[in-house]
């Protein structure tokens, strides 16, 4: 498990973050899109009929709609740490008054959840888990609020993300994301079952420097390292790294990487019971 300052996350400057910007995220939000769509093409080929589903930072509310969508007769819940966002979401939110069905949010820590265990069939978490600095935790409050054979997916991002900028600026300034075999081992560690994770990349592009930036802000995810610089740089230090950057530009425009992890996984029935016993099941021979 990668540990350390590193991976430390500011998680007051994430809720900071995301309430400032709030307003603007929805539109700032292409690559969650995308990989909401890479997840939702794994449903495909997944057998299961949820009642209840929590998505889990739901933001301004776009999966849930998806969610709702794709099971109509599911009860697909939100949750969030950013009520700014859940609000703005609630302007902007029409498909899921068009289909008819309410798709409730409520503002709550991934850490402690809201929820009575056994509440959801599925919990989907998407490019949440890297705002946190260990996600073990999150993982064990999904498979508490799972029921036994629920399913929870996710997607994260892994350590060659954003590799372009790490390069040109201090080390400090930019985000490190964990491993997808780390990941995989919180899961497992979580209790669940049959994991499987699995990456791909992603490229986006900008015409400079500044619409890189301006998508990193609107979209909740300026720098929140706890060891981050706190002072601005000088003009001259600023200039260097734009440099930096502008050194990788290719084909007219700046190139930078995500790599996207993405992993479900499943609750399986209990070994021991509430005092510990060995959970031994009989079944019937066939005749």
């Amino acid at each position: 498990m990668a540990t350390g300052d590193d991976y430390r996350i500011d998680r007051r400057a994430v809720r900071r973050n995301n309430r400032r910007h709030a307003s603007e995220a929805a539109s700032f939000d292409t690559v969650a899109r995308e990989v909401a769509a890479r997840m939702e093409e794994r449903l495909d080929y997944i057998r299961l009929s949820p009642r209840r589903i929590l998505d889990l930072g739901c933001g301004t509310g776009a999966d849930r709609e998806r969610l709702q969508a794709r099971y109509r007769d599911a009860d697909v819940v939100g949750v969030d740490s950013c009520a700014a966002m859940l609000a703005s979401g609630r302007r902007h939110g029409l498909l899921g008054r068009l289909l008819g069905r309410r798709t409730p949010a409520s503002a709550a820590d991934a850490l402690a959840l809201p929820f009575r265990p056994a509440s959801f069939g599925m919990v989907w978490s998407n490019l949440m888990l890297q705002c946190l600095d260990d996600p073990a935790p999150a993982f064990a409050e999904m498979h508490r609020v799972l029921e036994v054979d629920g399913m929870v997916m996710f997607s994260s991002l892994g350590p060659d993300s954003l590799k372009e900028l790490r390069r040109a600026f201090p080390e400090r300034s930019v985000h490190r994301f964990m491993d997808m075999h780390d990941v995989g081992d919180a899961l497992v560690r979580a209790g669940f079952g049959d994991p499987v994770m699995d990456m791909q990349m992603l490229t986006v592009t900008y015409a400079d420097a500044d619409t890189l930036f301006a998508d990193l802000r609107g979209g909740g995810h300026a720098n929140a390292r706890a060891d981050r610089p706190r002072g601005l740089l000088g003009t001259g230090a600023w200039q260097s790294r734009l440099t930096g950057l502008e050194q990788g530009r290719h084909d007219g425009v700046l190139p930078f990487t995500l790599e996207l992890v993405f992993g479900h996984a499943w609750k399986l029935p209990p070994r021991t019971d509430e005092h510990g016993r060995s959970v031994v099941q009989f079944h019937p021979s066939r005749p």
